[in-house]
């Protein structure tokens, strides 16, 4: 596991939970922002997939 993969799990999860947030309280604004940083996450976990995946021998 590399470093891409792992914080783009955490931005993932954070992002999970401000939208969660946003959607508690009826904030459209913090329901984006979670949105957009469970994006970040998602595409920064998967750059750090494909170098892993560059790295490993088959």
């Amino acid at each position: 596991m590399n470093k891409d993969q792992v914080k783009g799990a955490a931005k993932d999860v954070a992002g999970k939970v401000q939208r969660k947030t946003g959607e508690a309280v009826g904030s459209l604004g913090q329901q984006a922002k979670g949105l957009a940083k469970q994006g970040e996450g998602k595409a920064q976990k998967a750059l750090g997939d494909a170098k892993e995946a560059s790295r490993t021998p088959k």
